[in-house]
């Protein structure tokens, strides 16, 4: 394996991973803390609350500096057009995400426990999910494409099999 498929291959486990954590907070915590706020939201209250930012604030970078290497490494081959679709794709959905969904997780998130339910933060952390999951849709999206450019040529002009120097014969028809 050259540098350039370990390049490749370490931003898509990096994109695969921001997609997994993605798909575990969208199926294990949001609905539990979109449930019924301010009452659902005891899990980010006190000392020892939720703080999934640690984790997106290290590996969105990590994700970034992969591509940015796999991108100028594959530069002259057929994966370019992959990681440039996936890693503008991924800046939008960075900005998209420092814009609206981190401000107003934040906001949502940060309200003061209450036994009580807020119905129109209730509506808020629904609309938030919903376009949350919108967004892990065209992660997803993103990643097939980033993935397809594995089956492109690491070097232009090669061919991209795992072993070129082995050559494989054509089947034989055999007779009925």
């Amino acid at each position: 394996m050259n540098v350039k498929d370990l390049a490749y291959s370490f931003a898509c486990l990096s994109f695969a991973v921001v997609i997994g954590a993605a798909v575990y907070e969208h199926l294990a915590v949001v609905p539990q803390w979109s449930a019924a706020p301010p009452a659902s939201l005891s899990m980010f209250q006190g000392q020892y609350g939720l703080n999934a930012g640690a984790f997106w604030q290290l590996i969105h970078p990590i994700t970034l500096l992969l591509f940015i290497t796999a991108l100028i490494l594959s530069w002259k081959t057929e994966r370019r057009k992959s990681m440039l679709i996936t890693l503008s794709g991924y800046f939008i959905i960075l900005i998209i995400t420092a814009i609206y969904f981190v401000p107003e997780l934040l906001a949502i998130t940060g309200t003061a426990f209450s036994e009580t339910v807020d119905a129109a933060l209730t509506k808020r952390a629904q609309l938030w999910e919903l376009l949350s999951q919108i967004r892990l849709v065209v992660l997803v999206v993103l990643s097939q494409v980033l993935f397809l450019g594995l089956t492109k040529a690491a070097a232009k002009g090669s061919t991209n099999q795992i072993n070129p120097k082995v050559r494989v014969a054509p089947p034989q028809q055999v007779g009925v």
